[in-house]
Parts: structure tokens; C-alpha cells; sequence
């Protein structure tokens, strides 16, 4: 058939929201679980499945993978290489980094030689894949995008009166490198007893104090939001390390691998390179490994002026620039006119809103918002119409 409705997981982590997948897309949620993450992919942790058969997209995928996939897909991946999401945070998640492809294959080998189950609590590697992503917001959007500038973050550390990183940020104020923020970075990370609560203590007090600056002001009202359900953790001072954003909905940011970050709060869709590998740096009670995070984590500041991406608009397509071959993301704005694309991969459609009419020579399919379609390479084109919006992944 080459087109395919899709039924797919709905991921309960305990920070997700019980209200945002329901209100946007009017998917129940009769028993109030919050509904963290949808999935869309072939990820065996929550494969979709085809909603006329009930079968696997994994299944459906493997059985012809060339016709399927394509065959540069085929040959260059060998699976569906990306994983779509809707995610929906209402506290935040860990504070992380996700590994390079290179560090990614290492890990996963030498922690199955070392007999470490996948499941196992103190697993570092889930696969041995790279794990870039973008985030498109469709509400007010609160996340962490890697390290400051590296004068805001002596500035802030400074501002706020962190007595006890004094030598800490002396040291980073003389060496604004990535070799100084590395080792400033680290120190952090590693703190443990009195001085780690020490300077928490002084990060509370700063949290009472009027505001000296703008900057200061958001990355302590994070930093005061994260104690809400994470005291005493280390992860408290991260706003004062990482650029903090609110994405209003419609905009996107790119997150590379070896990049630390954070969703905080906010309803958005998640492309990403097919991996389940996050290593963990607070605001988590999950397990944290700080020499393996420090070695894969690139210490180099990220501008926030970088951070937004800027598509390119063609039509009513706005398609964004990613520099990753794994996935490609666009959204199409839908208004009643027929649109029409040529497939270079399997893609999979999602509707943010509206309904819209998804068809090749062979069959349609009605999408209303909140619904997804899988369109396999052997159907060559198809074509879409109605009013509303579709986000598009691809590769």
C-alpha cells in the first residue's frame, strides 16, 4: 500500500504532562498517567504499529527494507534512522549529553564486553548510535542550550555570590578557554559533602536577593523553578553554566551531540537520530557517571543569538537547516490547495493541527491533529490537501 497510519506509544515518565498531549491533539488520558512522550519510528523501546493490521513498523520495514527505506537509506543506515516525537514536559528532565557517533560505537562495545545488561541502572550506552536533535516548539518552550559565553558565566557566578566557587571562577576569568571551562565545569560536577552544600546554600540566599541584572534574574528563577523538585542537586547550578531559552511556539533549536542540555517545561516535536543514549549530568535521581559526561562533552560556548534556527520558506514549506545526515524536518502549511512531494526516503507525517488528506496513486488517508502517517520510498510521491499543518520527518 506504501501508506500507512500509524498507532503509536505514548511514553508515561513521571515528567511528563497529564494535560498537554490531551488539550492539543485530544488524545484521552482517562486514567491521569502523565503522557511524557509520543513516539514515532521503529525504536524497539515503543515501536509504532500500522493501525489497519496492528503490525510493527519494525516488522513492516525488515520484511523489504529497500523498497521501504530506499536504497541509499538502506545501504547508508540500514534501518529507519530517526525517531519523531511529541514531547510534553511539565517538570524538568535530567540535565544531559548525548555521546558522538564515534564514543557512542566505543561505549557500546566495551560496556558489553564488561557484561552490563541493557537495562541495568548504571548503563552508560543503550546503542552505539549518535543522538542530535531538534526541538520545534509548539507551545512556550523552556529548555537549556550548552555552555555560556564564558564571561556571563563568571559574571553570574560572581552576581549571585558563590563564595565558595571564589578559586573556581578566578581560575575561569584567567583561562576563558575551553580547557579553563572544562576544568571549571568539572570541579562543579564532581563537589560532594560540606563544600557542595555550602555552595548550594549561598545559591539559596541568592535565590532571596533582588536581581542585579536581566540575565541573572531568569537563570535564578530556573535555577529556584529546578529546587521545586530537586533539592540539594548539583544540576541547581546549571542555569548559571548553560544559555537558558523559552522558544515561543514555531521556532526550533538544533542540540548537538556532546552538547550539555535541558527541557524544562513545554509542549514540543522532537526529531532525532535513532539512539536511546543519554548520559546524565543532575536534576535526576538516575544514575550519573561525571568522568564518562566530562569526556564526552565538547566545552565550547554556544552564542544565544546561535541558538534559534532560522528555515528557509519556500511556498508554504518552512524547511530547517540541519548538519546531520540522519533526519530532515519541514512544515507544511496546508491551505486548501493540493501539495505535492517527491520522496527521497520513508517519511513520516504528523498533523499539528487542522485535518488533512494524505494520499499516493493507491490509497488516502484522513489526518486530524494529533495523527501520523508512514509513507514508504516505494510510493514515489504523494500528495496532501485540506487546511491545517503537517510536520514533516524525513531523511
Amino acid at each position: 500500500m506504501a501508506i500507512y497510519k500509524l498507532d503509536n506509544v505514548i511514553q508515561n515518565y513521571a515528567w511528563g504532562s497529564k494535560t498537554s498531549i490531551k488539550e492539543l491533539f485530544g488524545i484521552p488520558n482517562p486514567d491521569d498517567q502523565p503522557q511524557a512522550e509520543i513516539w514515532m519510528g521503529a525504536h524497539p523501546n515503543g515501536c509504532s504499529k500500522l493501525a489497519e493490521s496492528g503490525q510493527l513498523l519494525s516488522e513492516l520495514i525488515s520484511a523489504d527494507p529497500e523498497s521501504v527505506l530506499g536504497q541509499y537509506t538502506q545501504n547508508r543506515f540500514g534501518d529507519l534512522p530517526y525517531l519523531f516525537k511529541v514531547l510534553a514536559a511539565h517538570t524538568p528532565l535530567s540535565i544531559q549529553v548525548h555521546p558522538s557517533k564515534q564514543k557512542a560505537e566505543l561505549g557500546f562495545l566495551r560496556e558489553n564486553e564488561q557484561g552490563i545488561p541493557l537495562s541495568a541502572a548504571n548503563r552508560n550506552y543503550k546503542d552505539p548510535n549518535h543522538k542530535p536533535e531538534l526541538v520545534y516548539a509548539l507551545t512556550f518552550y523552556k529548555a537549556m542550550n550548552g555552555f555560556r559565553p564564558i564571561e556571563q558565566i563568571v559574571a553570574l557566578f560572581r552576581e549571585a555570590e558563590i563564595h565558595s566557587f571564589n578559586h573556581e571562577v578566578d581560575a575561569l576569568a584567567q583561562q576563558p578557554n575551553p580547557q579553563g571551562l572544562q576544568a571549571f565545569f568539572s570541579s562543579i560536577m564532581s563537589l560532594e559533602g560540606e563544600k557542595k552544600q555550602a555552595a548550594l546554600n549561598e545559591l539559596y540566599l541568592a535565590m532571596e536577593r533582588p536581581p542585579k541584572s536581566p540575565m541573572g534574574k531568569e537563570a535564578l528563577q530556573y535555577s529556584s523553578s529546578f529546587r521545586e523538585h530537586y533539592t540539594d542537586d548539583i544540576g541547581l547550578f546549571a542555569p548559571l553554566m548553560l544559555n537558558t531559552i523559552e522558544l515561543a511556539p514555531g521556532e526550533a533549536m538544533f542540540l548537538h551531540a556532546e552538547t550539555p542540555h535541558a527541557y524544562v517545561q513545554g509542549t514540543g516535536l522532537e526529531i532525532m537520530a535513532n539512539s536511546d543514549n543519554v548520559l546524565r549530568a543532575g536534576l535526576t535521581p538516575k544514575y550519573i557517571d561525571v568522568p564518562e559526561l566530562i569526556d564526552n562533552t565538547v566545552f565550547e560556548p554556544i552564542h544565544p543569538q546561535d541558538i534559534r534556527l532560522t528555515p528557509t520558506t519556500t511556498g508554504g514549506k518552512l524547511s530547517y537547516p540541519i548538519p546531520v545526515e540522519d533526519f530532515g524536518f519541514e512544515i507544511l502549511t496546508v491551505i486548501d490547495e493540493t501539495g505535492t512531494e517527491h520522496l527521497r526516503s520513508a517519511e513520516i507525517l504528523f498533523c499539528i493541527e487542522g485535518e488533512v488528506e494524505v494520499s499516493t496513486q493507491e490509497k488516502s488517508v484522513q489526518l486530524k491533529a494529533g495523527e501520523s502517517v508512514f509513507v514508504s520510498h516505494e510510493a514515489g510521491t504523494y500528495r496532501y490537501q485540506g487546511r491545517g499543518a503537517l510536520a514533516r520527518a524525513f531523511n
